[in-house]
């Protein structure tokens, strides 16, 4: 059954538009933000993070300019959940993209079996 998804993309990724193309072929209605002017806040991130089953560390895009300009590479065991999560809400590039949730399930990247499988039959 169709329904609303919010995506957090970003519309100039390809990743993020293929993801954008199988939801909408699927029939769902999306709500599209975009990542860089409007990342997840920290209360998004506190519910989206748990709904995923994906450690913290798996939510940032460790291979994007952010990532590496900002040193996260050597900070990463240092840092506390809630450190991670300001950073993560505080720079929408640092997050690995599409994020896309129903209010009950969340999924990180772009994997086309995973979209299938959490989206299609809810």
């Amino acid at each position: 059954m169709a329904r609303t998804l919010t995506v957090f993309q970003y519309p100039t990724c390809d990743t993020c538009r293929a993801a954008v193309k199988q939801l909408q072929a699927q029939g769902h209605e999306l709500d599209l933000r975009h990542i860089k002017d409007h990342p997840p806040t920290v209360e998004e991130l506190r519910r989206l993070i748990p709904a995923s089953g994906l450690p913290i560390n798996k939510w940032f895009n460790t291979s994007g300019d952010a990532y590496r300009s900002l040193g996260l590479k050597d900070q990463m065991t240092k840092l506390s959940d809630e450190e991670k999560m300001a950073l993560l809400a505080s720079n929408g590039m640092l997050i690995k993209r599409p994020v896309v949730s129903d209010g009950h399930a969340a999924t990180v990247g772009f994997r086309e079996e995973e979209l299938e499988r959490v989206y299609a039959d809810r």
